[in-house]
């Protein structure tokens, strides 16, 4: 019976994680942080638009107020810093 030589010099994977517990190159900064709560709040807003028709940013402060569009502004561009934060991440743990 035949046997197969496995070699023994199997790749080494550095460990991604730091002695406190955290990923390298993916700490998080305050706007980081700003960012991830205000599309947790969109979306959970989005949620009740889709499941009771129900707009909680437009009934606490008035349909098409300058307030909400500026809600609504802050929303968005707190997804597009998202975008950015995502590729950020992805090219962080590449390294």
């Amino acid at each position: 019976m035949a046997t197969m030589n496995i070699p023994n010099d199997r790749r080494h994977i550095p460990e991604r994680r730091t002695s406190d517990g955290t990923h390298h190159g993916a700490k998080m900064s305050a706007l980081d942080y700003v960012a991830m709560a205000l599309l947790i709040i969109g979306g959970l807003n989005w949620a009740m638009v889709g499941l009771f028709s129900i707009d909680v940013v437009a009934t606490l402060f008035g349909v098409q107020t300058p307030v909400t569009r500026f809600i609504y502004v802050v929303v968005g561009l707190a997804a597009l810093y998202a975008i950015y934060l995502i590729s950020k991440m992805a090219a962080a743990s590449r390294h």
